[in-house]
């Protein structure tokens, strides 16, 4: 179950500029007491950046999910010279969780640590006060993490069509159960490439029977930034010692390395030295290893020496089922044709469903009103969607959330008024937006073309004459036309 920190950390995460939330939000701690939320930061520089900058936001996001009667204090953690490191330490076999993003603010002490046989390489006082303002970490190397900071798990996971194969493989790499062991994920963004990742971070770390498995997380840029500043620091050696002897390499979106040959080499001799000794290894990427361009092909032949696994888009019942499952995280009711709009009309990466469910739920308790259609609407606005495809399915879904019927109801042989209206309606915007024959459409009504052809033009007619029920008819096709949205019809 996802903590009351945690709810509030991916509101945030869906409406901060991702590299506020990542920079500033990803290393602060939150604990909830009673109606007040005490979040702390690791040291006063953060602290006092985020009360300045941050505050509303996090308060916002904070009654969202506790109510408006929260109170939010923002403290500063013990400094981080209170429990100095040693100077010289073993190689460490740790759990290292390196975050998808720029380096934590932190203030670390002034002795750097270096590998065994140096001595320890002292900064002078005022390059560590000028760091230490700057609340940046002194070192280049990234902080070790515990293992509870893998934020998705296998259990979080909704499994669909789209993404089975990619799930079943990511879950074998856990268990031995993939007799190889090297996976290549490829998705667009937003399609749970990350999720899977984590995953199997957090998964081979519970199951592991030691107490700080080796377990590498960082995506491909940062693998290249932290091989610069190695390069800078003439500290190589160190660096390839932490990343070619480890047991588990989770390696991030490695698009990145296309034209970048340096890199290339690095991660190919990395990958090599992982190999030879047994480790596991998964890549990500945007596209499928074949489409890389300008990477080395000796690095391509790596990526494919193992499993290859994409993860398509979610189809409607999967995006339905992504929605039904969040809304019961945040514990709110999510009314069905709510769900189904947002399934409909969400449908480039779980992401943005992710993010337009937040925000709604978001204003709805600002408001302090119900969820409700009309507001699924003006959240459905902010974002970007492709062009709606009127296929014959979304065409008999919308036509029956607009006028209030089920698809056994609009297929029935009652005369009703209200049921004739809509088959009607129904019959009219299959005809003119797909390529089905009156027959097509009669026989997916279990009727006649001639049936089909009286029911447009009777239809047609009252639009024409512009009758109440034909105005109203006309304004919710010219709705549902425009922009995919369906009202309610009255008549």
């Amino acid at each position: 179950m996802t903590s009351i920190w945690g709810q509030i950390q991916h509101i945030l995460q869906n409406t901060l500029a991702p590299g506020l939330f990542k920079v500033w939000i990803s290393p602060l701690a939150g604990e909830v007491d009673g109606s007040t939320l005490r979040v702390e930061a690791p040291n006063e520089f953060v602290a006092g950046w985020v009360r300045d900058r941050l505050f509303e936001d996090i308060r916002t996001a904070a009654c969202g999910v506790i109510g408006d009667t929260v109170e939010v204090v923002v403290t500063a953690g013990a400094p981080a010279a209170a429990a100095p490191r040693p100077v010289l330490a073993p190689r460490p076999s740790v759990v290292e969780v390196v975050p998808t993003a720029a380096p934590v603010p932190s203030v670390v002490p002034a002795v750097e640590a270096r590998p065994s046989g140096h001595a320890p390489r002292r900064l002078s006082a005022e390059t560590q006060q000028a760091q230490e303002q700057l609340g940046l970490p002194l070192d280049w190397a990234p902080v070790p993490q515990s293992r509870t900071n893998w934020r998705f798990s296998f259990d979080d996971f909704i499994v669909g069509p789209n993404n089975e194969l990619a799930c079943a493989a990511a879950r074998g790499m856990c268990r031995d159960g993939l007799m190889t062991d090297t996976l290549f994920l490829s998705s667009g963004p937003g399609l749970g490439k990350t999720h899977l990742l984590h995953a199997v971070g957090r998964s081979l770390c519970e199951s592991s029977n030691r107490s700080n498995p080796n377990v590498a997380y960082l995506t491909a840029e940062e693998f290249a930034s932290r091989l610069i500043a190695a390069l800078k620091a003439r500290d190589v050696e160190r660096f390839k010692a932490r990343y070619r002897d480890v047991d588990v390499l989770l390696l991030e979106d490695v698009h990145f390395l296309q034209g970048k040959e340096k890199m290339q080499d690095e991660v190919l001799a990395t990958v090599k030295a992982l190999q030879s000794r047994g480790s596991r290894i998964v890549f990500s990427s945007s596209f499928a290893a074949r489409d890389l361009k300008n990477v080395d092909n000796q690095l391509v032949s790596r990526f494919c020496s193992g499993f290859l696994a994409g993860i398509e888009r979610p189809d409607f019942d999967t995006r339905r089922r992504i929605l039904r499952e969040k809304a019961r995280i945040y514990q709110v009711m999510l009314p069905d044709n709510v769900t189904d709009l947002l399934a409909e009309r969400i449908s480039t990466d779980v992401r943005q469903i992710e993010s337009c469910l937040h925000n709604l739920i978001l204003k709805a308790k600002l408001l302090n009103r119900q969820i409700s259609l009309e507001m699924a609407f003006e959240i459905i606005g902010n974002y970007a969607q492709a062009e709606t495809q009127l296929d014959f399915e979304g065409i008999v879904r919308m036509v029956c959330e607009g006028f209030g019927l089920s698809p056994e109801q609009l297929n029935s042989r009652s005369r009703k008024r209200e049921y004739v209206v809509a088959r009607n309606a129904a019959y009219l915007l299959a005809r003119k937006h797909t390529d089905l024959s009156l027959k097509e459409i009669g026989d997916r009504f279990n009727r006649r073309h001639s049936t089909v052809l009286k029911g447009i033009t009777a239809l047609e007619r009252e639009m024409n004459r512009e009758t109440p029920l034909g105005r109203q008819v006309a304004n919710t096709i010219s709705l549902l036309e425009r922009n995919g949205r369906i009202t309610h019809a009255r008549h």
